[in-house]
């Protein structure tokens, strides 16, 4: 029997000619790079709003020309305005697009596998192992310790791939559907939360409250290195599932076995999109520490705006969950100024009602 290319199968677009859905195509390309630009704009106004120490877009411009020629051109800044929008502005906004966008994706993947729209790395324990990694490495030092700076995150890293690893392995060994996999990663999402709380509660004052601190998900102290390992991770993860999108969308359509009478290798493709949700979700959260609901919103957002052809949510995905988070940041570090909330605080409360209200208002999830 001959097998069919995920190429060759037409999903629909909302359209009746090839004119119409070309068009249709096209303006969602044009829609992509509108709201890109846009959040680009955003970016550079969250880096230069008003602060402790007040800097403006002419300066941003300045300092980024400064540094893009190596010198040649002259900041005419003085020390300390530099040193803000650099080293503390710049790559938090920065990392804010990045984490967002990585998390967002991951969501996407997860999502695409288990055919579940309410599916997110946090459902499947990723989250919580990282957290309880870091409770460990905070509390009594045990992990990665010949890592230096890097000790916390990267013990919350391997903590968040044992969990990724344990539901997965559990599903393989039983041959468990999509959703069994679900219920394991909660139990275990579970599990890793009492052995937090457990941690916890034998933990010094001191200790306790790095501890918190950690779990709310933070941007602050954010520097460049971090910031470049998780971009790293996205600029491999993104074009690899990205080549990868018609055969997600004949997984979500039609299921395992029509995907695989159409010569999908489903194993390899489910396995491929674990393997890269869980390394971009766990890489942003071993350095900002616990976020939620983006990875849940995100996918969200992006499906109901441009639906649910993965050629174009992967990437509008990335850009939903990347604006959701700058701007989560950005109303952190205004609401109660000079206090910075946690992201992963106003997350929660920005992202309940907007979930709240996409589930209200819409009524069934469009995959195709």
């Amino acid at each position: 029997m001959q097998s069919i290319s995920p190429d060759q199968v037409e999903l629909p677009v909302g359209a009746d000619s090839l004119g119409a859905r070309y068009l249709a195509s096209r303006t969602t390309r044009l829609a992509i790079i509108a709201c890109a630009f846009v959040l680009l704009m955003g970016a550079a106004l969250s880096v230069t709003v008003r602060g402790i120490h007040e800097t403006g877009m002419a300066d941003l411009l300045r300092v980024i020309a400064s540094h893009a020629s190596f010198g040649a051109i002259s900041a005419s800044l003085d020390a300390q305005s530099e040193l803000v929008l650099l080293h503390l502005r710049l790559p938090r906004v920065v990392m804010a697009m990045i984490a967002g966008a990585a998390l967002s994706v991951a969501g996407v993947l997860m999502q695409a596998i288990t055919r579940n729209p309410l599916v997110s790395p946090y459902t499947i324990g990723v989250s919580s192992a990282a957290a309880f990694g870091a409770a460990v490495a905070i509390m009594f030092g045990v992990g990665l310790t010949g890592a230096g700076i890097y000790f916390i995150p990267l013990t919350a890293f391997v903590f968040a791939l044992i969990a990724a690893t344990a539901v997965f392995s559990m599903s393989w060994w039983r041959n468990m559907g999509p959703q069994a996999m679900i219920l394991t990663g909660i139990a275990l999402m579970y599990l890793f939360s009492a052995m937090t709380a457990a941690v916890q509660f034998i933990a010094t004052e001191q200790q306790l409250a790095r501890v918190v601190h950690w779990t709310f998900g933070s941007l602050n102290g954010v520097r460049w290195p971090a910031v470049v390992i998780c971009a790293g991770v996205l600029a491999v993860v993104l074009p690899v599932m990205q080549a990868q999108a018609w055969k997600l969308n004949v997984l979500t359509v039609a299921g395992d076995d029509v995907a695989h009478s159409l010569g999908v290798h489903v194993a390899r493709l489910r396995a491929m999109a674990i393997v890269l949700a869980v390394v971009a979700a766990a890489s942003v959260i071993s350095f900002l520490g616990v976020i939620g609901f983006v990875g849940l919103i995100g996918p969200h957002v992006a499906r109901m705006m441009i639906g649910g052809d993965h050629r174009y949510l992967l990437p509008f995905a990335a850009i939903t969950g990347a604006a959701l988070l700058l701007a989560a940041d950005t109303i952190g570090r205004l609401a109660f100024a000079p206090v910075v909330v946690p992201v992963g605080i106003v997350v929660a409360f920005v992202g309940v009602p907007l979930f709240l209200h996409l589930i209200l208002s819409r009524q069934r999830t469009n995959y195709a």
